[in-house]
């Protein structure tokens, strides 16, 4: 973790972007014992740890079943074949978002069709959905990007006229909530990624998609399986192997227990940064009527960012860009893009955009830090 989060700090105690090792520790001996409950048993692929903690995350998120696989992309993989989404097919998306997000789509040679988002919440703009919509279009992947829940409803209703599926992307929103409603139980397919940066980390890779009708939750147990309906037997086209192990789903379970208390510290330490911004001509984040956010990232925006993004590093005080290079800006996964519109916002944003900490086990002296360290970077300009 050190060489990724303090990469190019100069400060002696520098103040890490996430720190999953710290998140970990009050954890480390339950951690432990997960782990050696799962090697004394003996049992390391799709056992009791997965299937319980497949259980779990089904009840937790009101839907009738849940599947664990090796990674977020894989998730999304999975969801777009379990929708009947192949070569040829069309899939909605938005540009700004992680690139897996569209690799996922051309990983099934489907076509991505990029729309641009909504200016405050930076999730999919419901308004540019019907433009995009055509005969091709078999899906549409709603990205709750930072944490933050994209306008489902609006989506839900379009998608249901034109038959189109609704997968959300919930890979920076585990526990994130529409009217009281947990995203990955409005779609049709809910796909979560436990990297260990995310709310709910593994130790290494994992995901999960959760899915609305039985059916779909038997499709996506096969597809993780190579294609199998029973040992050995494939029948079900585009297999893969995909598995959410044994170790890490016993860690998962360990770490859900204590989810909801990381997730109110983040929320927390949101709110100490927002009102200490309040008179700095930065924007950020908000929290739209009716939506829980889980800020898995705490981004704001600034036209000073990259200046900003440099005092804060000569403070020994790392940042993030989320994402500096839009989908269609990087030449693999724009090639066989379709954009039906301007991306105005989109591009907007990437010029804006600035990370800060934010992590559950984040200690108030390092907040305090970047809070002092921006407000003196916007004093300093003003003087100027």
């Amino acid at each position: 973790m050190d060489d990724i989060s303090l990469s190019g700090l100069t400060a002696v105690n520098p103040v890490p972007l996430a720190d999953p090792r710290a998140d970990g520790a009050p954890l480390r001996e339950e951690i432990l014992a997960a782990a050696a409950r799962v090697l004394d048993r003996g049992w390391y692929v799709l056992g009791t740890e997965v299937a319980c903690f497949e259980q779990r995350m089904a009840e937790r998120l009101g839907v009738p079943g849940t599947v664990g696989v090796g990674s977020g992309t894989d998730a999304l993989v999975l969801a777009l074949l379990a929708a009947g989404v192949g070569a040829g097919d069309e899939v909605i998306t938005v540009s700004h978002t992680a690139g897996p997000t569209v690799a996922a789509i051309r990983m099934i040679g489907a076509t991505p069709v990029l729309i641009d988002v909504e200016a405050d919440t930076y999730c999919l703009d419901p308004a540019m959905l019907e433009g995009a919509a055509g005969s091709r279009t078999k899906a549409i992947i709603a990205v709750h990007l930072y944490g933050h829940p994209a306008p489902l409803g609006v989506i839900a209703a379009l998608a249901a006229r034109h038959g189109i599926a609704v997968i959300e992307d919930c890979a920076q929103a585990q526990d994130a909530a529409i009217d009281g409603r947990t995203v990955g139980a409005i779609g049709h397919f809910g796909c979560f990624s436990f990297y260990p940066t995310k709310n709910l980390g593994a130790i290494g890779d994992g995901g999960l998609v959760s899915a609305r009708d039985v059916k779909n939750v038997e499709r996506l147990r096969q597809l993780r399986t190579y294609g199998w309906t029973r040992p050995q037997f494939a029948e079900i086209p585009n297999g893969r192997c995909s598995r959410l192990d044994e170790l890490q789903a016993a860690i998962l379970s360990v770490k859900l227990d204590h989810l909801d208390r990381q997730v109110e510290r983040r929320r927390a330490l949101a709110r100490l940064y927002t009102e200490a911004f309040a008179a700095l001509p930065i924007v950020c984040p908000i929290e739209r009527s009716g939506c829980h956010h889980v800020y898995c990232l705490y981004v704001i925006r600034s036209r000073e960012r990259d200046a900003l993004a440099q005092h804060l590093e000569r403070a020994g005080i790392m940042t993030g860009l989320h994402y500096p290079f839009p989908v269609h800006e990087q030449p693999a996964l724009a090639a066989a893009a379709r954009i039906p519109g301007p991306l105005a916002v989109t591009d907007w944003l990437a010029r804006e955009i600035l990370t800060l900490p934010l992590y559950p086990s984040m200690p108030a002296a390092y907040q305090t830090r970047v809070v002092d360290a921006v407000r003196a970077f916007f004093a300093s300009s003003r003087a100027a």
